[in-house]
């Protein structure tokens, strides 16, 4: 279980390259739309509920995250954009 801000998890989503939620969706066996509702999206037609509980407040409030599976995956693959970033840059 983790807690942060809400803007805090919105920034991670927006920092993420282009493709990341269809990746994030396809190596935990997950639909897209579930993906991005645990970034705030709000479709459950196709997607499903995560595990996220918002709380109002500063900041877009807080999320306090039940598994953190899909932001540890997130947060990965921003790891590897930077060293990638790092390494065309050297």
């Amino acid at each position: 279980m983790r807690t942060i801000t809400f803007n805090e998890l919105r920034k991670i989503k927006d920092s993420l390259p282009s493709g990341s939620m269809h990746r994030i969706a396809d190596e935990l066996g997950l639909e897209v739309d579930t993906v991005r509702n645990f970034f705030g999206g709000h479709n459950f037609k196709l997607g499903k509920c995560v595990g996220i509980h918002l709380e109002p407040g500063p900041d877009g409030g807080l999320v306090t995250i039940d598994d953190t599976t899909v932001l540890e995956k997130a947060l990965k693959i921003l790891d590897e954009a930077a060293e990638q970033k790092a390494a065309e840059n050297q």
